[in-house]
């Protein structure tokens, strides 16, 4: 049986980032990687958007090059995933039926896409969009494909709407809830990018339910809705979340549910193993100390740096300020901070000029911000969010006064 130093569950942004936080760290000792897929890391993020439109191929969102892993000593072993980790011997089992030992585990196998539940969901022609080669087989099958119906309105969604747009498909997007980005931001936001999707020709309905997907032969050729409507279709995408990969930890006896449960070190309820990224349950203090999941490159770097430094004897406490990113047409959408819980909004700028901030207010402290095509409120906008400063509505509203300048409050 071989055994590491430390083994990394997971060859995503966090796996990745791990294994260089560890060298950066002084470790020396052995890594490993498991991975499910064949490639080495790359960047998440553009399969939704530059590599699926064609502006990125694949070689330029891979994170570091083979040589540099290399020259590092980090081990690959792809094409396999861990199904069965033993914490009092520090042994974890491989889908291939080995065996292998470890000093120090960090779980980073963040989450696999939520599938549809309904009659006629294992028909070919409907996709997700998490793997490099998810999105390839889109693109192998869109010469062919005129109409496509992407299910869930969040930014996976929105963004994979916006780049079929471009290719010429007629899109219809559905999204179950009154409005699309309900769970991550407000109204006017929603309202704005639902106006924007519709002018470049989606057709975007909200508060429908899918009731089945109905075939032609083993394919897709529809979606049909609860109210009977059936959507002509050669292609469905679906986008309604992720479920958390932690199966394995939970079994060997981990605290966990939705993810499974880190403290402030990303350290498990089992010894000498850590959990970090999308799949990490963590008391985050931009929440209000309430135990979530993060699903961003930021939230799995920054973790992966904190398990990294505490296996190396250097116990920091995670208390990252989270950030997110959508890019959307010629949108681009920056977001810090989190909205939950808001109890207030204040528009900064102008949506017509699509140059604009939603700021998000808690018991009159900044909580949050989302900022389309506004660069210099989501730089400056920061401070108060961290600092969760008190500013007066009217003035945060006021677009020719700096944010900056309000950081005193």
């Amino acid at each position: 049986m071989d055994k590491f130093d430390v083994v990394i569950v997971g060859a995503g942004h966090g796996g990745a980032s791990a294994a260089i936080a560890l060298r950066q760290a002084g470790l020396t000792g052995s890594i490993l990687v498991v991975g499910r897929e064949p490639e080495l890391p790359y960047e998440r993020p553009p399969l939704s958007k530059e590599y699926f439109s064609g502006e990125k191929e694949f070689e330029r969102i891979g994170i570091r090059p083979a040589a540099f892993w290399e020259e590092r000593q980090v081990e690959f072993r792809t094409c396999t995933e861990v199904t069965a980790i033993n914490a009092a011997d520090q042994t974890a089992t491989l889908s291939d039926g080995t065996t292998i030992g470890f000093g120090d585990m960090i779980w980073a196998a963040g989450g696999d896409p939520r599938k549809l539940s309904c009659p006629g969901a294992e028909l070919a022609g409907i996709h997700s969009v998490r793997t490099r080669a998810d999105v390839d087989a889109m693109l192998a099958e869109l010469p062919y494909v005129d109409q496509v119906v992407v299910i869930g309105g969040g930014y996976i969604g929105l963004e994979a709407a916006a780049v079929l747009t471009k290719f010429g498909k007629k899109v219809v997007l559905l999204e179950a809830l009154p409005r699309i980005l309900a769970r991550v931001a407000g109204e006017t936001l929603s309202e704005f990018y639902e106006a924007e999707h519709r002018a470049h020709g989606v057709d975007l309905r909200t508060n429908v339910s899918v009731s089945e997907i109905v075939g032609d032969g083993a394919k897709v050729s529809g979606v049909k809705l609860a109210d009977g409507t059936v959507i002509p279709a050669q292609m469905v995408i679906v986008g309604i979340g992720i479920i958390a990969c932690v199966e394995p930890l939970l079994a060997a006896g981990a605290e966990g549910g939705n993810g499974v449960n880190v403290d402030a070190h990303c350290r498990t309820t089992l010894p000498h193993i850590y959990a970090i990224g999308d799949c990490a349950a963590h008391s985050n203090g931009f929440a209000d100390g309430a135990m979530i999941r993060l699903e961003s490159v930021q939230n799995a770097n920054d973790q992966a740096t904190i398990a990294a430094k505490a296996i190396c004897g250097e116990l920091l406490p995670y208390g990252a300020t989270p950030w997110f990113w959508s890019n959307q047409y010629d949108l681009r959408l920056q977001t810090v901070g989190l909205s939950t819980g808001h109890d207030q909004t204040v528009v900064r700028g102008d949506t017509a000029a699509r140059s604009f901030s939603v700021i998000y207010l808690k018991q009159g402290r900044v909580i949050a911000l989302d900022c389309v095509n506004a660069v210099k409120d989501y730089v400056q906008g920061r401070k108060l969010v961290e600092g969760r400063v008190v500013v007066e509505p009217a003035k945060l509203a006021d677009a020719g006064v700096p944010l900056k300048e309000m950081i005193e409050g």
